[in-house]
């Protein structure tokens, strides 16, 4: 471990791991029982992850951007015995929904907290069976109330493998912990942990903290979202850090325009790009696309291919199927299905959904994509997110592709809105570049002869910035909820030869 002015040899961090598993025990969490964990990206969180595994206990961390009432929640929700809670975060506790756990409270690093775990005894090391949970990860509720996925030791562990090899896992690396650890996205740590690799942390993202850090701590290889990469790429003073020591940058969460993944390859010219697809119900990585996929990508002018989200991990079962459950030829658009060793189970106390989701030992992603020849995939919406506009259906992220390539766009987002004439209407949200505009009319313009008519979004709203989930995914739930209620609030241009001519004011 490397974090900050300290530095933990593997030996140290299993002592510090072992008798902090005594702390628990001694706070009254038993075996099969689960705590809770509110904190940022920092060693003391990884040794608390840890210290559940040792003692059979089930880590259950939480989203710190939550408000109190969504953390009471998923504290109820999991039966949680016990709160550890970073020092930022102690006056949440003072609010009436968490007002309850404030005696079930354990604030992480304080002089009490290293007492307790310096007079802790280790106990003995859990042995667990391979289908008993390892940790409770809460989905980012950005469908609804959020659900708590079952994740076992088989599932953690097999995809800590899978990524050992699709990843080429190194024990020399230092893979720096960028995405939160309340995510699924950060399991892709286990694989570093498996073959011994050093891990370093970043609470705060900001581009300067994170070059910095990159630099500090020699890190090597880094799983980071489009939205973080991009910002960081616009850092001003990026040239003045050194960066000798990055050989992998690993993004995912969300696609990431191909103009980006070229720039990513040019400003980090002594690092490979390597993209990944996955969910929290699949521990999380399904699907890769590698190194050497990108390299000849760009190499053979292929930049298509650069839109793929890769192959299968080695272990997969992966196929497109219809509604009824049938595959579907390759080529056509189906939902993914999966089977494999890192898949879950299913979710806590929710047997309908469970039963939804994972029907004759496939889960269903609930994400539309096609697959190639070569079975290569290629995401193309949420199933949820499709736009059925005329009685055509549209793919937002196909039209997102064709917006994001005109210069004046920052971030985009299609979503779909209410119309009398064709039952939903493509209203495409735009973050400008910095002093940048744009209009429906000129956006039309642009989308001509790149999609056909039906998909050109006629209605455009600008924005300051997106709403997004902790991994920076933006909220589509959220855009939808702002442009389609009652009162007016934020304008939306419509295009001059849009069906509905007229100016209209949505929130």
């Amino acid at each position: 471990m490397v974090a900050d002015d300290l530095t933990y040899t593997w030996a140290d961090f299993i002592l510090r791991v072992s008798r902090l598993a005594g702390m628990l025990e001694g706070l009254g969490v038993r075996r099969g029982e689960r705590f809770a964990i509110l904190a940022r990206n920092t060693v003391r969180h990884y040794e608390l992850l840890h210290a559940g595994y040792w003692l059979g206990a089930i880590p259950v961390p939480v989203n710190v951007r939550l408000a109190p009432p969504e953390i009471r929640f998923i504290l109820e929700d999991s039966g949680c015995k016990l709160l550890a809670v970073e020092p930022a975060f102690l006056d949440l506790l003072e609010t009436d929904a968490l007002e309850p756990w404030r005696k079930n409270a354990l604030t992480i690093g304080d002089p009490r907290y290293e007492v307790l775990l310096a007079e802790a005894s280790p106990p003995p090391l859990d042995d667990p069976r391979e289908d008993d949970d390892a940790i409770l990860l809460y989905t980012g509720g950005t469908t609804g109330r959020s659900k708590g996925v079952r994740l076992t030791h088989k599932n953690v562990i097999s995809n800590g493998m899978q990524c050992v090899a699709a990843m080429e896992i190194r024990p020399d690396d230092v893979y720096l912990h960028v995405a939160p650890m309340f995510h699924s996205a950060d399991l892709l740590g286990t694989g570093y942990t498996l073959r011994g690799a050093a891990h370093a942390f970043l609470p705060q993202f900001s581009p300067k903290a994170l070059l910095a850090e990159i630099q500090r701590a020699r890190v090597t290889v880094m799983m980071a979202s489009p939205t973080v990469i991009i910002v960081t790429l616009q850092e001003p003073d990026f040239d003045k850090y050194d960066l000798s020591s990055f050989r992998r940058l690993f993004y995912g969460s969300a696609p990431m325009a191909v103009e980006w993944t070229r720039r990513a390859m040019e400003r980090f010219p002594r690092a490979v790009l390597q993209q990944g697809y996955g969910l929290t119900e699949t521990s999380p990585i399904l699907t890769t696309l590698d190194a050497d996929q990108h390299v000849a990508a760009v190499k053979n002018g292929n930049y298509d291919r650069l839109r793929s989200v890769g192959r299968p991990l080695m272990g997969l079962d992966l196929r497109l199927v219809d509604d009824d459950d049938n595959e579907v030829p390759r080529g056509s658009v189906g939902e993914i299905a999966v089977r494999g060793p890192n898949v879950t189970g299913g979710y806590l106390n929710r047997p309908q959904e469970t039963a939804h989701a994972i029907r004759d030992g496939w889960f269903h992603t609930g994400d539309l994509a096609r697959m190639d020849e070569d079975g290569f995939v290629y995401l193309v919406d949420r199933k949820k997110d499709m736009i059925i506009t005329g009685g055509e259906n549209v793919y937002c992220t196909e039209v997102e592709a064709a917006v994001y390539q005109h210069p004046a766009v920052h971030e985009a987002a299609v979503i779909g809105v209410p119309d009398e004439r064709f039952g939903e209407a493509l209203l495409a949200v735009i973050v400008p570049a910095a002093g940048q505009s744009l209009s429906a009319d000129e956006l039309v313009a642009h989308c001509r002869g790149r999609i056909g008519g039906y998909k050109i979004p006629r209605r455009i709203a600008l924005m300051k910035e997106m709403p997004k989930s902790a991994m920076g995914k933006i909220l589509k739930t959220e855009l939808r909820k702002m442009f389609t209620a009652a009162s007016p609030a934020v304008p939306v241009d419509v295009a001059a030869d849009a069906p509905t001519r007229q100016k209209v004011d949505l929130k």
